[in-house]
């Protein structure tokens, strides 16, 4: 049994938290007593639930590599074609490049991520079952969902749909999609499948959706439709989403609402080169936007560094989010929105929920957002990690 000493949860007035077998199990006004030697003496720091990375590409990353500079054409193909080619010239293992950046992820504070993993013809499952191997090698600091992508075409790449089932027998948790329209050119053939293929293997939904305007807009209707028809509530993520902020507010006001009775999770990385979905009005209709790196250090951009408390700042600079409210918002979006996402049970700091936490020494949920902080991070209740490192790397 451990207390968790003088911390102010959520920047709230101090108290002691007990943490029995990796769990919150009471609590209490901060107390004077002198601290335990099982004590964690929380010096008056702000304590906060672990940070939730919804949406990433491990398997993609150059993290460590040599500085690559951006070679990628102008189109959405352009990109997927010139990935292909660079990471076909790269050596160093998946396991080694996507362990060093989840050990970084781990050390800034995020203990759940969601990770989508390419399939393809060329390479087969060689990416899922690395990144499975990975997930096991860390599972006992991180838990990682995994997503089966099928970047290169479902329907328009033959051999893809068999992968795809192959994966789930594997145990891959999520079925991905990308672009009905835009890759495919076929939205009923391809979210037929992806809704089946959910629906026969118990599995959640995350669909990548680039087409903008009113193509994506009536492709989201259409991902509603199947939401409902295959009972899926709660399980179905859309992420980027662009369209959304592209249209009047009065145009996708009435399917913001449906989103939000469909429990249908919008996933932001809140990109500056193009329109993002509001995060306020959407928020306000009920529905449920949470953030994610996307790629990180890889063919499409050299940018990111695994912090979701930056992509909180980012989302709350993209929207001009500047009140402790707002910007208490915006934390929300890489912490609790991420976990109802992701369909995280006992998440948070209730009592009963896991003792997965941060420490940060600052006052408030706005300033950690805005300052971004070095912050102590712990799993179970065991410091894991400090000064923005993993204090026992499995590199």
């Amino acid at each position: 049994m451990t207390w968790l000493r003088n911390v102010r949860p959520y920047g709230a007035t101090a108290e002691d938290l007990q943490i029995e077998n990796g769990l919150f199990k009471a609590r209490r006004p901060a107390s004077n007593t002198p601290l335990a030697a099982t004590d964690i003496d929380g010096q008056h720091q702000l304590l906060t639930p672990a940070l939730v990375e919804s949406h990433v590409h491990l398997d993609k990353t150059l993290w460590g590599q040599p500085w690559r500079p951006n070679s990628a054409g102008p189109t959405l193909k352009d990109y997927i074609a010139n990935e292909r080619a660079v990471l076909r010239d790269v050596e160093t293992p998946i396991a080694q490049r996507a362990g060093a950046l989840l050990e970084n992820c781990i050390a800034r504070g995020s203990l759940t991520m969601r990770c989508h993993v390419d399939i393809d013809p060329e390479f087969g499952l060689r990416h899922v079952t690395a990144m499975q191997q990975l997930r096991e090698r860390y599972r006992d600091l991180i838990d990682l969902q995994l997503v089966v992508f099928p970047q290169t075409g479902l329907i328009s790449r033959p051999g893809t749909a068999e992968l795809m089932r192959e994966a789930m027998v594997l145990g891959v948790e999520n079925v991905g999609g990308l672009d009905p329209c835009g890759i495919d050119n076929d939205p009923i053939a391809q979210l037929d499948f992806v809704f089946m293929l959910a629906s026969e293997f118990g599995r959640g939904v995350d669909i990548h959706l680039h087409d903008k305007g009113e193509l994506g807009l009536w492709q989201i209707k259409l991902i509603a439709d199947y939401t409902e028809r295959f009972g899926l509530e709660g399980r179905v993520m859309i992420s980027h989403a662009y369209c959304l902020g592209m249209l009047p507010w009065s145009q996708v006001k009435p399917l913001a609402q449906r989103l939000a009775a469909l429990r249908i999770s919008l996933m932001s990385s809140a990109p500056a080169d193009c329109a993002v979905p509001p995060y306020l009005a959407l928020r306000e209709a009920g529905v449920n936007v949470c953030l994610g790196s996307d790629g990180i250090r890889d063919a499409w951009s050299p940018m990111g560094n695994g912090d979701m408390l930056e992509r909180a700042m980012l989302l709350a600079f993209r929207f001009d989010l500047n009140k402790d409210e707002e910007l208490a918002a915006a934390f929300n979006a890489a912490t609790v929105n991420g976990a109802r996402a992701l369909g995280l049970e006992g998440y948070g700091l209730e009592i009963g929920s896991p003792a997965d936490f941060l420490l940060m020494p600052v006052q408030t949920l706005g300033e950690a957002v805005v300052s971004r902080p070095l912050r102590q991070v712990y799993r179970g209740g065991r410091l894991i990690a400090a000064e923005g490192r993993l204090l026992e790397s499995r590199l």
